[in-house]
């Protein structure tokens, strides 16, 4: 099916892949990454399939994401991590229109996971919830929660990937309800006109790789550095890199650290020297 006819789609014969991430921190340019997903296909009202999974992020849960999630490393023991659930769910999303509250936010975890695992991105239109409640009403707030309990929606449990999900199906069934009988909108391209626009996918960044990293990304090897943090203190590092990153002007080289025994964020100008180790 082309773009065109993808628009002109009624949306009570649209499929929607509505989805929700948990993560680490706020943003996977500083390696942060996904803890738990959950997807729910849907169609007119009508659950499809669904597919949830916690997820092993190679990574500690940063002190501000556990006070929202609650998620502990107990509980992600033994979970697989996410390039074993890719493919179900990319098949969840495959010929879908892609939901979710803040879609920016979701979207730019799965872009960076996919491009770790290696995988294409899903290629269905976007549709962001946040960005219809935003033009559509007039809530105090426009959090998930507060936007649920405003359209008379239970939240159910807040901050955990299928529950979020499920809310979000019932936040969108309210605004296809409302601007069906309000706006007279029909069709998805129509949909998405009132969100503002095509929301972009947001494809991870290739940057530049300094040759000692591009080689050990190559080889699953090892750099040892000389490294100088914030405040001017200098630490030998032994890492093994797992990509290069752009953000707020600098490049950043995520790397598990084994001084920490944990994944790691390093600025590359902070870096003084740097050779690969057998």
């Amino acid at each position: 099916m082309n773009a065109r006819r993808d628009l002109d789609q009624l949306l009570i014969e649209t499929i929607f892949a509505v989805f929700d991430v948990e993560t680490t921190g706020l943003d996977p340019t500083y390696g942060h990454r996904v803890c738990e997903v959950a997807c729910l296909r849907v169609s007119n009202g009508v659950e499809l399939d669904r597919f949830e999974s916690l997820v092993d992020p190679q990574r500690s849960i940063s002190a501000g994401a556990f006070h929202v999630n609650h998620i502990t490393p107990e509980m992600l023991f033994g979970s697989p991590t996410f390039d074993r659930v890719a493919r179900p769910l990319l098949a969840m999303m495959d010929g879908a229109v892609l939901v979710a509250h803040n879609a920016p936010f979701d979207l730019g975890f799965l872009a960076s996971e996919l491009d770790l695992c290696g995988l294409p991105p899903p290629e269905g239109a976007i549709v962001d919830t946040l960005a219809l409640v935003r033009r559509l009403y007039r809530f105090p707030s426009n959090s998930l929660p507060r936007v649920a309990a405003a359209m008379g929606i239970d939240p159910g449990p807040a901050h955990r990937a299928m529950g979020d999900a499920s809310t979000t199906w019932q936040v969108l069934e309210q605004i296809l309800y409302d601007v069906d009988r309000q706006l007279h909108i029909t069709a998805l391209g129509e949909l998405i006109a009132c969100q503002g626009g095509t929301i972009p996918y947001p494809f991870a960044r290739r940057v530049p790789l300094p040759p000692a990293i591009a080689e050990a990304l190559m080889s699953g090897g090892k750099v040892r550095m000389r490294y100088v943090d914030a405040g001017g203190r200098e630490t030998d590092r032994l890492v093994r890199p797992l990509r290069v990153n752009e953000g707020r002007g600098a490049l950043y080289l995520i790397a598990h650290c084994y001084l920490v025994g944990d994944m790691r964020t390093f600025r590359l100008d902070r870096i003084v020297e740097m050779t690969v180790e057998d």
